[in-house]
């Protein structure tokens, strides 16, 4: 898969953070509640971000099992854990190895930022994996397409539809879902019996968020540039006022995405 630098990964962080949806946390802790100890995998976790927002919230012995395919990734999030949870990691490609991710004794399987990078293909292998084990799945900030930027400038459709269609691009799992991978994950884990509880998880980045605004909208335009649909003088004023807006402090942008829990019926 496509990876992302540890600069990127702790950059985005406290505003993933505040973004992830406090009702699907709240049911993901509950669901857990009472249990002696517990074995969270989770899928792609760069350094750490899910297990530092997640682990608080439960009790009990916390075994992690952290799969990435970078190993300067996983060396930071063992680093990051908080105290008094035990954490393994796991060295594949997600791509070939999904299933042994999988295996062994799991009590939720975790990811965040994820499922907008993967195909369909793999989306129904991780579905029916996770299905076959009756696992419950935590699944957040996946991309959904919203794009909203004050104040509003005549390209901002035009660009916000090349992201989209850079989205459903090659990630490293074959053509990605995109804008269509919360809804679409969502619908087939309903269809295996599943009850899924989601909820909105934007990015809000306010006037004073420069830094992260400049490195979003630096990459838009690149993606815009890769789509090819879009002529370069075009682009490039359009980066050019978006970021005089950041410099001068006028600007603020929301980015939609979606977190979901989802359990097997019948099961707390």
């Amino acid at each position: 898969m496509s990876g992302f630098s540890a600069e990127w990964l702790a950059l985005r962080e406290p505003y993933d953070a505040r973004a992830r949806n406090p009702a699907v946390l709240d049911a993901v802790a509950a669901s857990l509640a009472g249990r002696p100890s517990i074995t969270i995998a989770d899928l792609a976790c760069g350094t750490g971000s899910t297990l530092r927002m997640l682990a608080p919230r439960l009790s009990g012995v916390q075994n992690w099992r952290l799969a990435d395919n970078d190993l300067g990734l996983l060396a930071r999030a063992t680093a990051m854990a908080p105290r008094g949870i035990h954490v393994a990691t796991v060295p594949l490609d997600l791509n070939r190895d999904l299933e042994a991710a999988l295996d062994g004794a799991v009590d939720l399987v975790a990811t965040s930022a994820l499922l907008d990078l993967v195909s369909p293909p793999w989306l129904e292998r991780l579905a029916i994996e996770i299905a076959a084990r009756s696992l419950p799945i935590y699944a957040a900030l996946t991309y959904d397409g919203r794009i909203a930027l004050q104040p509003l400038d005549a390209a901002d459709a035009a660009i916000t539809a090349a992201v989209n269609a850079h989205q459903r691009r090659d990630k490293g799992f074959g053509p990605a879902l995109g804008p269509t991978a919360a809804p679409a994950a969502i619908a087939r884990f309903e269809s295996l019996g599943y009850s899924v509880m989601q909820g909105a998880s934007d990015w809000v980045f306010a006037p004073g968020d420069r830094e992260i605004q400049m490195e979003i909208l630096g990459g838009w335009a690149s993606a815009a540039r890769e789509i090819g649909d879009l002529p370069l003088a075009e682009i490039v004023g359009w980066l050019t006022r978006r970021r005089d807006l950041v410099t001068a402090g006028g600007s603020s942008i929301r980015v939609g995405h979606v977190d979901f829990f989802a359990r097997p019926m019948g099961r707390r």
